[in-house]
């Protein structure tokens, strides 16, 4: 699985986290036509809040981020991305079972239709609860 490591994310992530949201959702927001190379960084950094983020390393290198940001009715899961050549080795799945044991409310997230992370969400306990042509929004109760 890799020696990774959750540590507080800082303002000065925010362009690295940007560069491999752009990564990990090109093929899917391209099969969906709406890829747009400017916009996919610049939501990330409309929206980002360092103290709700955090940041993946592995082996100490850069790897990926993950956000709980508070919500009225409980936790959003946001910018859980982790860098192509780490996925599929276990560390996503570890990542968000440390995340999710801190959280006794519920969790919501949206994952773009035909996304390969929503299998990894459904094996984590999460059901889809509305969706669109674009986007399928889930939740996930309290164990």
């Amino acid at each position: 699985m890799g020696d990774w490591t959750l540590r507080p994310a800082t303002a000065a992530d925010a362009d690295a986290i940007a560069e491999l949201r752009a990564v990990v959702m090109r093929p899917d927001l391209e099969r969906l036509g709406r890829y747009d190379e400017h916009r996919v960084r610049q939501r990330l950094r409309d929206r980002f809040v360092p103290g709700h983020n955090r940041v993946i390393e592995v082996g100490g290198d850069f790897a990926g981020s993950v956000a709980l940001t508070p919500a009225e009715d409980g936790h959003w899961l946001e910018n859980f991305y982790l860098h192509p050549s780490l996925q599929g080795r276990g560390i996503g799945s570890a990542v968000l079972e440390q995340v999710l044991s801190q959280c006794d409310s519920p969790v919501r997230l949206q994952v773009l239709q035909g996304s390969p992370a929503r299998r990894l969400y459904e094996r984590h306990g999460f059901t889809a609860y509305a969706e669109d042509a674009v986007d399928v929004w889930m939740v996930r109760e309290p164990r």
